[in-house]
């Protein structure tokens, strides 16, 4: 198998063979409340030999071939078995590889279950020590505890590392912080296929994780960097949310702009939060409601401060 070109890598104990209602803000609520049981694993097929699976969480991106299967994100640990059969439908080959774009749970809570079956899993470096200890999630409170140390990775990066497996050349890619401080996007660069985790997602106004290092400036500017890597033809699986382009991206990030303006704008002129929150700052982009309200009290606190 050919493996791995780091750049800032640190390998730990392991040696490698072979526009909507934002829903971020009661998420957590009702996926700890929802019944597994009736999720239904749904297979698309991007391009070439990626694929991508939804289920409940993350969108997991998935590579078969040759050399094995790697996926991007593992969703919910009672979801493992749902996925690892999907994927069997793909491939006889099982997971060798699971990169985790972020810490947070809907992404990577599949990660004991996977690692015990033998998988190697990957992630920035500041994500494992995120999942190395209790982080509360901003905005919601929700508390993730920590991994057994079958469910961390034992492969980390810090700026970016390179896979060559399946026919492709895999950058695993830290654009910065701005969903968290441990980010990686995940660019297929033989298939011109990319999975940005939740730096970009289709639901509408994104979860910032301010607790964890996320910021509505990181965010701006790590969109900006990911737009430089790609190009027109460039399919990109997002966070949540269906398949979407380089221009779904950069309206995405247009978007963070112009409500950053607002609160700019509002910031420089002394308003308090309820006055900045009388000037509609999200107007066009959320419905004006409670989660909007929570959203942009927290993003103004960038720029007011505590």
């Amino acid at each position: 198998m050919r493996l791995i070109k780091t750049s800032n890598t640190r390998i730990c104990h392991a040696v490698v063979s072979y526009f909507s209602l934002p829903i971020f803000l009661f998420l957590p609520t009702l996926l700890l409340a929802q019944d597994f049981a009736n999720v239904e694993i749904t297979t698309t097929a991007v391009r070439d030999n990626i694929y991508m699976l939804q289920g409940s969480g993350g969108n997991i991106g998935v590579s078969i071939g040759d050399d094995g299967t790697l996926i991007v994100d593992d969703q919910f640990a009672p979801l493992s078995d749902k996925i690892a059969a999907a994927i069997a439908e793909l491939t006889e080959h099982p997971v060798t590889f699971v990169v985790n774009s972020h810490f947070h749970y809907d992404h990577s809570d599949g990660n004991e279950n996977f690692g015990r079956a033998g998988a190697y899993i990957v992630a920035q470096d500041n994500s494992r020590r995120r999942m190395e200890s209790t982080q509360v999630l901003a905005g919601s409170g929700r508390v993730q505890e920590p991994y057994d140390e079958v469910g961390l990775p034992t492969i980390t990066f810090f700026d970016a590392m390179r896979f060559y497996f399946n026919g492709n050349a895999i950058d695993l890619i830290n654009t910065g912080n701005g969903h968290t401080d441990g980010d990686a996007q995940i660019y297929f660069r033989g298939a011109n296929v990319i999975h940005t985790g939740d730096m970009f997602v289709r639901y509408g106004l994104p979860f910032i994780d301010h607790s964890n290092g996320g910021s509505m400036d990181g965010m701006i500017d790590a969109l900006w960097n990911i737009a430089g890597l790609i190009d027109n033809d460039t399919i990109i699986i997002p966070g949540h949310g269906q398949l979407s382009t380089r221009d779904d991206l950069l309206d995405y990030r247009n978007m963070l702009v112009v409500i950053r303006g607002k609160l700019e704008q509002a910031e420089v002129q002394g308003l308090s939060p309820d006055a900045m929150l009388a000037t509609e700052p999200a107007d066009g982009f959320a419905q004006p409601n409670d989660n909007t309200t929570d959203w942009l009290l927290r993003a103004y606190g960038e720029y007011t401060g505590p």
